[in-house]
């Protein structure tokens, strides 16, 4: 039985007049959310080492996350990342992921990895 191809997906998380440390208790919410869906994997995007005199650890980069999910279960996801954008005023996220940068209607980019999809079939 072949087995699924996992998207892997970087979401930002934007918000119109927020401090960075509301953006970072808002990405931390949504990745909360996010881990109780049927995601693969879940994580803040770290961007190396924490900077001198920081708390150890890695520094991570405000506002990004990665995920990993199966394509049967992205439109689920995507759709649980909307109701989370419409629970809060002026958030927008951004997608990038196999070789696209999207920031819309989740509706159009479930088109955009479904043509995606289709095309790498062709491919094979």
């Amino acid at each position: 039985m072949p087995t699924e191809e996992l998207i892997e997906l970087q979401i930002e998380v934007v918000a119109q007049d927020t401090t960075l440390e509301d953006l970072d208790a808002m990405t931390r919410n949504l990745l909360r959310e996010l881990r109780e869906t049927d995601v693969e994997s879940a994580k803040l995007v770290s961007v190396g080492a924490a900077p001198e005199g920081s708390k150890a650890g890695e520094a991570v980069s405000i506002g990004m996350l990665a995920i990993e999910v199966l394509p049967a279960v992205l439109p689920g996801v995507v759709t649980m990342i909307q109701g989370w954008i419409n629970r809060g005023q002026g958030r927008t996220v951004k997608f990038k992921g196999k070789g696209i940068e999207f920031e819309g209607p989740p509706e159009e980019l479930q088109k955009l990895l479904a043509s995606l999809e289709k095309r790498q079939k062709k491919k094979k």
